[in-house]
């Protein structure tokens, strides 16, 4: 990764530190899912609505303390969520696993996983790689909850 790239990727992760996406109560949520990583401390709980009568996320939101990328990470989460399929977010989540697990090898797919691509710098800091999977770790439990209800 470029140094140039590398510090638009550290732009995105700070903007969305700062300016937080979905960082809000969420009332009469289908699902949701508290996590906490033991090893710093953060801790997030993700909430789903679903558009009514379907798989289809309408909103994501997420309550947390932590981290700059336990926090950004959740933002760009809920950026990516709403309109998504229960399935397209799985597939999301597993792609970005997969980045985090990559240790910055590789090319992730942008169009997959749009701004959540600025991670893949993080996967190669092991101790920080659970902070940036906190929120999605709890999105995908919430997706669960709402897949054995069906």
């Amino acid at each position: 990764m470029g140094d140039a790239l590398a510090g638009l990727y550290q732009q995105v992760i700070l903007d969305h530190a700062r300016a937080r996406t979905g960082d809000r109560a969420l009332e009469g949520a289908d699902a949701e899912h508290y996590e906490r990583n033991p090893t710093c401390g953060d801790e997030i709980t993700v909430r789903v609505i679903l558009e009514p009568g379907s798989d289809r996320i309408r909103e994501l939101a997420w309550q947390g303390d932590g981290c700059s990328i336990s926090m950004a990470s959740a933002s760009v989460l809920a950026d990516l969520a709403p309109g998504l399929t229960l399935a397209e977010l799985a597939e999301r989540t597993d792609a970005f696993r997969a980045m985090m697990r990559s240790r910055g090898v590789g090319e992730p797919d942008e169009d997959l996983l749009g701004d959540a691509v600025a991670f893949q710098g993080v996967s190669k800091f092991m101790m920080r790689v659970k902070c940036a999977m906190l929120s999605w770790v709890a999105a995908e439990a919430c997706s669960t909850q709402l897949a054995v209800r069906s």
